[in-house]
């Protein structure tokens, strides 16, 4: 399993290892990594260095790979990077700096992360700086589930429901319905006028007691 991390709390530098090895591994680019991690799919490996879409299309080939974003709230992040400057004894960028460059990082027109962002599949908000309540926060996640990766029969029978939903042309509730039998999918379905009438959304019902372009 490959979990990529992105955010604006993520400090992008190269790095991609197993959870249980401190040996960090360096990759000249996305397709050794790939290549590296196909091998080993049975291991837990992280990544940070993931800083455009054209790399996280070639992630998310694979099946073994899943997005998480991990963000905290601006005047906690400004707190820690006071911190970490006082700490290595570097210069403290002053607040306004400090908006302009988390504004580039992640609304920079060519290197933004805000879209990579958005694509995440699970979303971490660390509003402490307490170690113990974010591994807990982790844990509660369950990162590694398999079922993230691959989902159950339940899962993926109302995704399919779900997605049968999004054929409806209701204007007022979209419901779709999936026919299943010893695991295997007879029929799908979705609501909306008989067959051979108007649809919904050309006034081929009355809902909320108008029709299309006049009241009933």
């Amino acid at each position: 399993m490959l979990i990529g991390l992105c955010g604006s709390a993520v400090d992008r530098r190269a790095l991609s290892r197993p959870a249980e090895d401190p040996e960090r591994k360096f990759f000249d680019n996305v397709e050794e990594l790939v290549d590296h991690i196909t091998k080993r799919w049975q291991q837990r490996w992280v990544t940070t260095d993931i800083w455009d879409e054209t790399v996280l299309e070639k992630l998310l080939r694979r099946p073994s790979f899943f997005l998480v974003s991990v963000d905290a709230p601006l005047s906690l992040r400004w707190s820690r990077c006071k911190m970490r400057c006082a700490s290595i004894g570097q210069p403290v960028p002053s607040l306004e700096d400090f908006v302009d460059q988390n504004d580039d990082h992640l609304y920079n027109q060519n290197s933004g992360l805000a879209r990579l962002i958005d694509r995440a599949e699970v979303r971490l908000l660390n509003r402490s700086d307490d170690r113990k309540q974010l591994h807990q926060t982790l844990e509660d996640l369950d990162l590694p589930n398999e079922q993230r990766l691959r989902p159950n029969w339940d899962q993926y029978f109302m995704q399919l429901a779900s997605l049968a939903a999004q054929r409806s042309n209701c204007m007022k509730r979209r419901v779709g319905s999936v026919l299943v039998r010893e695991k295997r999918v007879i029929s799908t379905g979705y609501n909306g006028t008989p067959r051979n009438l108007k649809n919904c959304n050309e006034g081929g019902c009355q809902c909320f007691g108008v029709t299309l372009g006049a009241r009933s």
